[in-house]
């Protein structure tokens, strides 16, 4: 994951952010094209990382992986033209592409799609709807009877060097500002000068700055001059 991060940040950034749709709503049956057009507006996903989402999305980069949908989940049904340009694509990569695309443009995107769905079976704890089933996928009522418990879950998840990380890093830097290093002596007994730990604060707020894109770089500008 590292490794992977590392492909994600270019630009003086460090951090990606990781996002999950646990699981990713799909219907039993139901074309990826036709999954994936039901979310035009954002991606079906949670942030995971302890940020505070904000109005302003899009990212610089981002890796993605849709796990549980089965390779012929693309075509379109037999004698019906193709309603949305995702039902154009000839494989579910490529609709997962363009979808990222549509949503993302300009961003450095990759994914992959693997049938492998992600395993529930015990001691996987068992909070899941009770509108999925045991491949979990979702109905649209519940069932009759109670089924079987939920033993796999299409999953789509992410890492992306984002935006959304600038809200992070801002508050970590004010955080570690507000701190008088110097009442805590223990802290450069071990070896930290007082320099170094401006240095650091410094480049802590310059990698903030990476994460900022369009109009909250105007915004940073007006904290910075309101500080």
């Amino acid at each position: 994951m590292m490794h992977l991060a590392e492909t994600l940040t270019f630009s003086g950034r460090k951090a990606v952010a990781a996002w999950a749709s646990l699981p990713f709503p799909a219907r039993p049956g139901c074309l990826l094209p036709d999954a994936l057009c039901a979310h035009p507006q954002a991606v079906p996903w949670k942030l995971l990382s302890p940020c505070r989402e904000r109005k302003v999305s899009g990212c610089f980069a981002q890796s993605v992986v849709l796990r549980g949908v089965g390779k012929g989940s693309h075509v379109s049904c037999a004698g019906k033209p193709p309603t949305w340009p995702l039902h154009a694509c000839e494989s579910t990569e490529e609709a997962l592409q363009g979808y990222l695309h549509t949503l993302f443009p300009g961003a450095f995107s990759t994914s992959h799609v693997l049938e492998q769905p992600c395993h529930t079976q015990p001691p996987y704890p068992q909070f899941f709807s009770p509108l999925l089933t045991r491949q979990g996928f979702l109905l649209d009522k519940p069932p009759r009877y109670p089924s079987a418990a939920v033993e796999s879950i299409p999953v789509l998840a992410a890492l992306q060097a984002a935006p959304v990380l600038r809200t992070l890093l801002r508050g970590l830097y004010k955080d570690v500002q507000k701190l008088n290093a110097r009442r805590w002596a223990s802290f450069f007994s071990a070896g930290v000068e007082q320099d170094d730990f401006q240095e650091a604060l410094e480049e802590l707020q310059t990698l903030a700055q990476a994460y900022e894109m369009g109009v909250e770089a105007d915004e940073s500008e007006e904290e910075a001059d309101s500080d």
